[in-house]
C-alpha cells in the first residue's frame, strides 16, 4: 500500500472487510499509517482532542453495552450493542494517535484501562447512568447529533490521521444518529406513558447540552456553527415527534476539565477490572 493512499484507506468502505474497524489483526489500529504530524499542527492540542474525542466514546459505549439482555427486544440489544461497537472502534484509533503525538507512547489498553476516573476527559453525559429506555435514546441522539457534527468539520482537520478517523466515522455516527430519531420520533409520538416519559428525559439531558456543544473548539472549528447545526436536528426530530423543547437551566462544571460525576469511577472499575487484575495478559 502506498503512503498516497493509505489516509483513504483508513476512511474508506471496506464493507466486509472489518480490518479498520477495530483494527482487526494488527496489534496497532493504525498499522501502516505515516504517522508524523505535519508542520504548523499544535501536538498538545491534537492530542487533547484525540484523548476527549476517545474518552467520549469509551464511556458511551460501555454504557450502551449495559443494554444487553435489558432492551425492550431483541432487535434493539443487537442494534444498541453495534453502536457501542463502532464507538469502540473510534476509541482504538483516537487512543493510538493520542499515544503517537503525547510524547508518552501508550497505547490504547493504557487509556482505558489504567487510567483512573479523574484522568478522563469526556463529557459527564456520556457516563450518567442509562435510566430508562426514553433517556437512552434521547442520550444517543443529542451525543450522536453532535459527534456527528463534529466529525464532519474533522474530516478536514489539519492533522491526515485524525481527519481519517473522523471520516471514516461520519458514516457511523449517520446511523447512530439516525436510529436514536427514529425511536424519538416513535416514543413521543406513540402513546401516552411513551410521550410522557421521553419528555422527562429531555428534561434530564438537555441540561447537559451546554457543556457539550463548548467542547469542540479544536482547529478552528467554530463552537457556534456546531451548535446551529444541532439545535436545528433537535428542533427537526422533536417537532416530528410532537415533543415540546422543554426550558432547561445549563448545569456548571464541565467533564473535558476533569469535573467528574460521582457514576464514572463505578462504571470504570467494572471496565477496567480484569486488565488490573491480570496486568499485560493477552488473549
Amino acid at each position: 500500500m502506498s503512503d498516497d493512499h493509505v489516509y483513504l484507506t483508513l476512511a474508506e468502505d471496506h464493507g466486509d472487510d472489518a480490518r479498520w474497524a477495530f483494527g482487526t489483526g494488527f496489534e496497532d489500529p493504525l498499522h501502516g499509517v505515516d504517522t508524523a504530524v505535519p508542520d504548523g499542527v499544535d501536538v498538545a492540542e491534537l492530542a487533547a482532542c484525540a484523548l476527549a474525542l476517545g474518552d467520549d466514546a469509551l464511556v458511551s459505549a460501555q454504557r450502551l453495552a449495559e443494554w444487553t439482555t435489558r432492551a425492550p427486544e431483541l432487535e434493539e440489544e443487537v442494534a444498541l450493542a453495534n453502536i457501542g461497537l463502532d464507538l469502540l472502534g473510534q476509541t482504538r484509533l483516537l487512543y493510538a494517535r493520542c499515544g503517537q503525538v503525547d510524547g508518552s507512547g501508550r497505547g490504547e489498553d493504557a487509556y482505558a484501562y489504567f487510567r483512573d476516573a479523574d484522568a478522563f476527559r469526556n463529557v459527564r453525559l456520556a457516563e450518567l447512568p442509562n435510566g430508562d429506555f426514553a433517556f437512552s435514546i434521547v442520550r444517543l441522539l443529542v451525543l450522536s447529533a453532535w459527534r456527528l457534527a463534529l466529525f464532519e468539520r474533522l474530516a478536514t482537520a489539519p492533522d491526515p490521521v485524525l481527519a481519517a478517523i473522523a471520516a471514516k466515522g461520519v458514516k457511523e455516527l449517520t446511523y447512530h444518529r439516525q436510529y436514536a430519531a427514529d425511536w424519538a420520533v416513535r416514543l413521543g409520538d406513540g402513546t401516552d406513558e411513551s410521550h410522557r416519559r421521553m419528555r422527562a428525559a429531555l428534561a434530564e439531558v438537555l441540561p447537559h447540552l451546554d457543556e457539550l456543544l463548548a467542547a469542540a473548539p479544536w482547529f478552528g472549528i467554530d463552537a457556534t456553527d456546531v451548535r446551529d447545526e444541532v439545535t436545528a436536528v433537535l428542533g427537526q426530530v422533536l417537532d416530528a415527534a410532537g415533543l415540546p423543547l422543554p426550558e432547561v437551566l445549563p448545569l456548571s462544571g464541565a467533564g473535558r476539565d476533569g469535573d467528574r460525576t460521582e457514576h464514572l469511577a463505578p462504571l470504570l472499575a467494572e471496565l477496567q477490572s480484569v486488565a488490573r487484575a491480570y496486568p499485560g495478559a493477552t488473549w
